[in-house]
């Protein structure tokens, strides 16, 4: 009886083990369990075949339509121009005499995303701060506002003045956040600093609430922006990062190359003495440059255009447009919208 019932144990244990061999279906393949037993002094095989593999229904990814940016919900973009430009926000003043050459909704106030670091650079730069200290990325750098990626991983170690080539040349959010966070008295100091900055440039449409863009609360208008490049070209340092075409950075074992944002950099038709560009959903594409066209130095501005490429097609077309007229007469700016809260 006991040995029957040894068997009956073992023959129990035996089938439990097979069972907790097999794998699931979610893991099936064609898999086999080969379990020996000696029986008789001959070893005979039990194949065991796993579960068939179920075919996976395919994942169909609805696409949710674009997020309409607070132009677009002011109605912006219905706004016609006579060189019918994509931009829902268009200035051009010339430098040297401020005389407005082109404007269109040129006082409304909008986000203006990566824009903004051109002021983190502004405040950066004049704080004469070593260029040569070593800051490292931390989490608090990673963007929570929008989830955006970056190429400088948590731990990274870079210079202040790598850190800020990278901001202004490629638009780098944790390392404009990183500069910000590392001023002295961290962005609790630092983001009053950009406002009080706007305040004693004559920047009365604009207010900071971060140092990247990625928050659609960082808004100015097409003037305070002019403004801010006429200031900011002042800088040489600012003018040589921003247009720089590109840099290559040594991360520990690793060089990463990094391009500029702007193409217009590397074309041999423009002549660009800073630049900037910016995007964010609420914000659209985004663009500012100094530039010297048909002799004449300008500071151009575009706001929410409507596509990836348009920004850079609108100043292609702003360009054309001067060097056709060298003699272009100033106009009255008009206020078409004004504070665009979306």
């Amino acid at each position: 009886m006991s040995k029957r019932l040894n068997r009956l144990l073992h023959s129990i244990a035996m089938a439990a083990l097979v069972l907790s061999l097999a794998p699931t279906v979610a893991d099936a393949g064609t898999h086999k369990t080969v379990i020996a037993k000696k029986r008789g002094g001959t070893v005979t095989k039990r194949v065991m075949r796993s579960f068939s593999a179920k075919k996976r229904s395919p994942v169909f990814i609805a696409r949710l339509p674009a997020q309409p940016s607070y132009g677009q919900l002011a109605g912006l973009h219905s706004v016609s121009d006579r060189l019918d430009l994509k931009s829902s926000v268009a200035l051009v003043i010339d430098q040297d005499t401020r005389e407005v050459l082109f404007s269109k909704n040129d006082s409304a106030v909008l986000p203006i995303a990566s824009l903004t670091k051109l002021m983190t650079g502004t405040l950066v730069s004049e704080a004469k701060l070593p260029m040569d200290e070593m800051i490292t990325i931390t989490q608090d750098d990673v963007d929570t506002e929008k989830g955006s990626s970056s190429r400088l991983r948590v731990g990274t170690m870079l210079t202040r003045g790598e850190l800020l080539h990278l901001a202004l040349m490629s638009s780098e959010n944790r390392a404009a956040h990183a500069l910000g966070r590392t001023y002295p008295g961290g962005l609790a100091a630092f983001v009053p600093l950009m406002n009080a900055k706007a305040m004693m440039l004559g920047m009365k449409d604009t207010h900071y609430v971060e140092p990247t863009g990625l928050s659609s609360q960082n808004q100015s208008s097409a003037h305070d922006l002019a403004t801010l490049v006429g200031a900011a070209y002042k800088d040489p340092l600012l003018r040589e990062l921003t247009t720089s075409p590109e840099h290559e950075v040594a991360i520990g074992k690793r060089t990463l190359q990094f391009r500029n944002t702007n193409r217009l950099v590397k074309n041999p038709d423009w002549d660009i003495g800073l630049q900037k560009t910016g995007y964010i959903h609420e914000a659209g594409q985004c663009l500012v440059m100094q530039a010297k066209i048909a002799g004449r130095k300008l500071i151009m501005v575009f706001l929410d255009s409507a596509g990836k490429l348009s920004r850079i097609a609108d100043a292609e077309r702003v360009r054309r447009w001067v060097e056709s007229n060298p003699v272009l007469p100033s106009i009255n700016p008009s206020a078409v919208i004004r504070n665009v809260n979306g």
